[in-house]
């Protein structure tokens, strides 16, 4: 009759061989599966979600149409949110952009959608533009074109994934 350690050592082997092909099997998975984080507003008060209201045009001034949200690193890939925060449905254009480090931008979004009150939607992802250095994402809400839109709620906020 063999010896108990005779017996034992055998299984350690393989219960450590099986343990590591497990672990060597489950790293990539682990690996594979992104990291977001949500990039903070240009100039705001330290929360990465923005509460705005569509606002008119100007004649003299800015409008408050636009928000930019910094990419601090790299990513892979972009997502915009938006959720409305009216009580009245309303239509009006939404328009993303990639900002680059050269100056030049890409458009991602170009939609004119209507929102009923309480929803919401992801745009994207967007993939990060190989060989450009993303800077900025910047969000557009609103336009003189659509005049109904003025005084709709919305809060936006960005997700950076690597």
């Amino acid at each position: 009759m063999p010896s108990l350690s005779a017996v034992i050592s055998p299984l350690r082997v393989a219960g450590a061989l099986a343990a590591s092909a497990l672990l060597a099997c489950s790293l990539p998975t682990a690996q594979a599966q992104e990291q977001c984080r949500f990039l903070m507003p240009l100039g705001g008060g330290g929360e990465p979600v923005v509460s705005k209201r569509i606002g008119p045009d100007r004649l003299l001034g800015r409008t408050n149409w636009n928000t930019d949200f910094v990419v601090d690193r790299t990513f892979r890939k972009y997502r915009f949110f938006f959720t409305s925060a009216s009580t009245e449905a309303a239509t009006f254009p939404v328009a993303g952009f990639m900002r680059f480090t050269d100056g030049s931008s890409l458009q991602v979004i170009n939609e004119t959608p209507t929102f009923p009150p309480g929803t919401g939607r992801m745009f994207g992802p967007f993939q990060a533009v190989p060989g450009k250095r993303t800077n900025l994402m910047n969000f557009r809400v609103g336009s003189s074109t659509q005049p109904a839109a003025l005084g709709f709620s919305y809060r936006i906020s960005v997700q950076g994934c690597t």
